[in-house]
C-alpha cells in the first residue's frame, strides 16, 4: 500500500492519516466515535459509539432493533464475535406452508435482534470507559434532532413508499406523513428513551425488561411469534475468524452463517491465476476477479448456513487449497461461463473501523439487511427490527431451509486484513450481496496492487449478478466495458445507487511507520476523521 497524491479515479479525497482514527458512512457518527478516543477510550469504545450513533442517525441502514458482527485485534490476536439473531422457536416450516419464499418484510422476516448484544459484549470484554458514556452522543441526537444527509434522506423517501403500511412505521419514520428531506432535522424521542434503558441496565432492559415485553407484546398484537422467550435465550458468541492468504496478505472473515467464506475462496482461486500479471483497471483482471467471485458464491450460496446445520459440508473443506486450485482451473481467461456449485467435501448494512494509538484495531458492521428492515417499528419504542429472517430458505432439501432457534444465512461481514509483521487493515464494504464481492476488491487492490485506501475505494466496481451477468458501475471506462463484453460477460452500466448496489466502503490501514491511513466511501455520506 502507498501513499499518493494523485489517482485516476473521479472522486480527489485523500487519505485521512492519524495516530487514532475512524471511518464511517455518516459524519455526527464518526464524530461520536472520535469523541470517545478524545475521552481517553480505545477503538472498541470508538467503534460502539460510532455504531450505536449510527443507528438513529442512519436509521435505513441500521438500527437498535439490527444485528451484528465484529472482527477486534487487541494487540495480541483476532476476536471475531457473531451477534446474529436466530429464528423464533415459532418459526417451523409449517408456518410458512403455501409459500414459494420467506415474506421480505413485516414480521415474518424478523429474527431476533443481536445488535445490542454485540455493544455489550465487546465493551465488557474489551472497552475501557464505562458503557453508558457510549449511548451520550446518540441519546442527544435521538433527543434533541439531527441534519438528515442527502443520501440517507433518498433512502427514507424509498422506503415510505414501500414500507409506510408496516405496523409502527409511519408513526415513527414519516413525520407529517412524509420522509423527512435532506436537510431537515429529525426527532426521535422514543429512540432516545430505549438507548437510556440499554445504558442503564447493559442491554437487560432488550433482552429481558421493559423493552423485550413491549417488542414481544407488539409482535403478540399482529400475530408473530417472537417471544420473551426468543429474546431471552439470545446469546452472542465470540467464534473466531477464518483464514485465506494472497501472497503476503491473510483475510480474516467471521465463521458461517456469514458470506465472508465466499471473499476467502475467491482469493483462493485467484492465488492460482494470472492476476498478479496485470495492472488493477485491466480488463483481464477484472475478468479473472468476476470469474473467481461466480465460482466462490455459487459454493456459498449452496452450502453456507448455521454451522449446526451445515451437514454436507464444512468451512475447511471449502478452504481447501486442493479444491479452490480445481475450481480455478475451470476459469477460461478469455471468455466469461455460467458456474455451478462445486462439491467440497468429495473425498455458505452500515460497515465501519476505529484503531488507536495502542495498536487496537476494529471491524464492526451491523445491519438492517434491507433498507429499514422489516419494517415493523416498535411504538413508543424508536425500535425498527431487520428482516434477517427474509433470507432463510422454504426448500426442505437446502441447509439453510427456516427452523425454529436456527440462524440465517448472512450478508453482512466485517473484514481484517494480517500480514508477515501483524494487522493490516481493518475494513467492511456495506451493501447486501455485494459484501464479499467488496471485499476481494478491496483486498487486491491494497494489497496487491499498492493503492492507498481512499484509491481504494473510490476505484469503479464490478458486482456478479447471476449466470454470466455483471454490473458495471457507469464510471468504467469505455474500452474496459467493450473487452468485458467481447469476452461474453452480459454487462448493465449503472449508477452508484443509494442501496445495496456497490456498496459502501471503510477501510482504516496501519501504516508501516507508525499510524493509519483511512479511506471513506462517496458512495456514502460518511468521512474518516483522526488525530
Amino acid at each position: 500500500m502507498r501513499l499518493r497524491d494523485t489517482h485516476p479515479y473521479t472522486s480527489r479525497r485523500s487519505a485521512v492519516i492519524a495516530d487514532n482514527i475512524v471511518a464511517a458512512s455518516q459524519p455526527l457518527a464518526t464524530r461520536a466515535g472520535v469523541a470517545m478516543l478524545e475521552r481517553g477510550g480505545n477503538a472498541v469504545d470508538a467503534a460502539l459509539a460510532t455504531a450505536i450513533t449510527l443507528t438513529l442517525v442512519e436509521p435505513s441502514g441500521n438500527g437498535i432493533g439490527s444485528d451484528a458482527f465484529a472482527i477486534v485485534w487487541d494487540g495480541r490476536e483476532l476476536h471475531g464475535l457473531n451477534a446474529s439473531g436466530r429464528a423464533p422457536a415459532g418459526w417451523t416450516p409449517d408456518r410458512f406452508a403455501g409459500l414459494d419464499r420467506m415474506p421480505f418484510h413485516g414480521w415474518d422476516s424478523v429474527t431476533v435482534p443481536g445488535a445490542v448484544s454485540a455493544w455489550v459484549a465487546i465493551s465488557e470484554r474489551f472497552g475501557k470507559l464505562p458503557f453508558a458514556d457510549l449511548f451520550q452522543p446518540a441519546i442527544r441526537y435521538a433527543e434533541n434532532g439531527f441534519y438528515v444527509t442527502p443520501k440517507i434522506a433518498a433512502l427514507w423517501a424509498r422506503a415510505a413508499d414501500q414500507l409506510r403500511d408496516q405496523p409502527g412505521f409511519a408513526e415513527c419514520f414519516l413525520p407529517d406523513g412524509r420522509a423527512p428531506r435532506a436537510g431537515e432535522r429529525f426527532v426521535n424521542k422514543a429512540a432516545a428513551r430505549s438507548l437510556r434503558l440499554i445504558a442503564q441496565t447493559k442491554g437487560d432492559a432488550f433482552y429481558t425488561g421493559e423493552l423485550a415485553r413491549e417488542m414481544t407484546d407488539f409482535a403478540a398484537l399482529h400475530g408473530a411469534a417472537l417471544s420473551m422467550e426468543d429474546m431471552a435465550a439470545h446469546r452472542p458468541d465470540w467464534v473466531g475468524t477464518i483464514s485465506n492468504s494472497f501472497d503476503q496478505a491473510e483475510l480474516h472473515e467471521i465463521p458461517p452463517n456469514g458470506q465472508g467464506i465466499a471473499a476467502l475462496m475467491a482469493l483462493g482461486i485467484l492465488g492460482g491465476t494470472a492476476v498478479r500479471d496485470f495492472d488493477p483497471d485491466a480488463p483481464a483482471a477484472l475478468h479473472l476477479q468476476i470469474e473467481a467471485m461466480k465460482l466462490a458464491l455459487a459454493d456459498a450460496q449452496t452450502w453456507v448456513a448455521d454451522p449446526a446445520f451445515m451437514t454436507h459440508t464444512t468451512a475447511e473443506q471449502m478452504l481447501d487449497k486442493s479444491y479452490l486450485a480445481s475450481r480455478a482451473a475451470l476459469i477460461d481467461p478469455e471468455r466469461a461461463q455460467d458456474f455451478g456449485a462445486g462439491a467440497p467435501n468429495k473425498g455458505g448494512t452500515v460497515c465501519l473501523a476505529a484503531a488507536d494509538a495502542s495498536g487496537m484495531m476494529v471491524s464492526y458492521i451491523q445491519s438492517n439487511y434491507a433498507g429499514f428492515g422489516s419494517g415493523v417499528t416498535v411504538p413508543g419504542t424508536g425500535i425498527h427490527l431487520q428482516n434477517r429472517g427474509a433470507d432463510f430458505s422454504l426448500d426442505p432439501g437446502s441447509q439453510n431451509c427456516v427452523a425454529p432457534g436456527k440462524r440465517p444465512f448472512h450478508t453482512i461481514i466485517p473484514g481484517f486484513l494480517m500480514g508477515p509483521d501483524g494487522p493490516l487493515m481493518s475494513f467492511g464494504v456495506m451493501g447486501g450481496p455485494f459484501q464479499a464481492q467488496g471485499h476481494v476488491q478491496m483486498v487486491l487492490r491494497t494489497q496487491l496492487w499498492g493503492q492507498d485506501p481512499q484509491m481504494a475505494v473510490d476505484a469503479p466496481r464490478w458486482r456478479v449478478t447471476g449466470g454470466t451477468a455483471i454490473a458495471l458501475e457507469e464510471a468504467m471506462p469505455g474500452e474496459t466495458v467493450g473487452a468485458l463484453r467481447a469476452m461474453g460477460h452480459d454487462i448493465s452500466l449503472e449508477s452508484p445507487d443509494n442501496a445495496f448496489g456497490f456498496g459502501g466502503a471503510q477501510l482504516i490501514h496501519r501504516l508501516p511507520g507508525g499510524g493509519y491511513a483511512a479511506g471513506s466511501d462517496p458512495r456514502k455520506d460518511g468521512a474518516a476523521m483522526g488525530f
